[in-house]
């Protein structure tokens, strides 16, 4: 109890003391308006709100909600006939289903067209997509076989460093007279192979041969450092050349025929001197009508 009796007289002293302190210093304004702590927000709404007197609901009076509904469908009108079922009809023949198919999705695994379209043509324009979500590109089937004579890494010396690309070279052709020597740089082997096929097909070029499948008459051509040498070869001789000069005369389908490197021995220069050898030859028609002679004259 007097412990109590102590508390009490303790908090009356503190509370006089306060009482004491100017009242100045606790000075507050005082509000003109109640200050609320809780705000109310209203909807928002852009369209009138409906009451539920202003909606009509007598077209609900006359239906028993207990009873089933039956659907009544309306009459067909005179001489409606119903259309024919999808089982009912006649079956499709087995090139029927094919050309629908093939409309719709081009040619079949087979690589047969039943609408005779040009199968090659449409497989070169179709794209192929692989994992990740990259497009892979066919190859390109125009009747040239492609050939890579060589690949090496090359750098090239920039501000921060040096930058590793690869240079392929590649011979395509026919081998039916028609050959063409490409090359492509790249980051990585396969792009260069396909850049190097591309510039090859852009600088085709047609050999003239003889029906043995040799050439009409010597010929030397040369390209920067290289010098090369062709000669005509009798049947049953073969190719015989070496390097990129083999490469060039194969792909082309020259069967009998002599070559010889004279200079450089860089693949890239070889290939080219190769081709200028060959745009120098003509055949024998050619120099009969330019000279204004029969070809008989021509081996008098």
């Amino acid at each position: 109890m007097a412990a109590t009796t102590t508390a009490i007289a303790l908090t009356l002293s503190s509370f006089t003391l306060s009482s004491t302190i100017p009242s100045k210093t606790f000075f507050f304004p005082k509000p003109s308006k109640p200050i609320s702590l809780r705000r109310t927000f209203r909807p928002l709404s852009l369209t009138p709100q409906a009451k539920s007197s202003d909606i009509d609901t007598s077209f609900f009076d006359d239906v028993n909600p207990e009873e089933d509904i039956v659907f009544d469908p309306p009459t067909p009108p005179e001489g409606f006939t119903p259309p024919q079922s999808f089982d009912e009809g006649p079956e499709e023949t087995e090139d029927e289903i094919a050309a629908a198919y093939e409309e719709l999705y081009g040619p079949a695994y087979s690589g047969v067209s039943v609408l005779g379209n040009d199968v090659y043509v449409m497989d070169s324009k179709v794209k192929k997509s692989s994992a990740f979500g990259k497009v892979k590109k066919e190859k390109v089937r125009d009747g040239f076989e492609e050939r890579v004579v060589q690949v090496r890494r090359v750098t090239k010396v920039v501000k921060g460093g040096k930058q590793l690309h690869f240079r392929a070279i590649v011979v395509v052709g026919d081998k039916q007279g028609q050959v063409g020597v490409g090359v492509g740089k790249a980051k990585e082997v396969i792009g260069a192979v396909q850049k190097s096929a591309v510039n090859a097909r852009r600088n085709i070029i047609t050999i003239p041969m003889t029906k043995y499948l040799t050439f009409p008459h010597r010929s030397e051509g040369d390209y920067g450092a290289a010098k090369v040498m062709l000669r005509p070869a009798a049947p049953g001789t073969g190719v015989i050349a070496g390097g990129a000069v083999r490469i060039v005369l194969e792909m082309a389908g020259v069967e009998n025929a002599l070559g010889k490197q004279l200079g450089s021995k860089n693949a890239l220069n070889n290939a080219r001197a190769t081709v200028v050898a060959v745009q120098k030859m003509k055949q024998f028609r050619e120099v009969a009508q330019e000279r204004g002679i029969p070809m008989e004259e021509l081996w008098k």
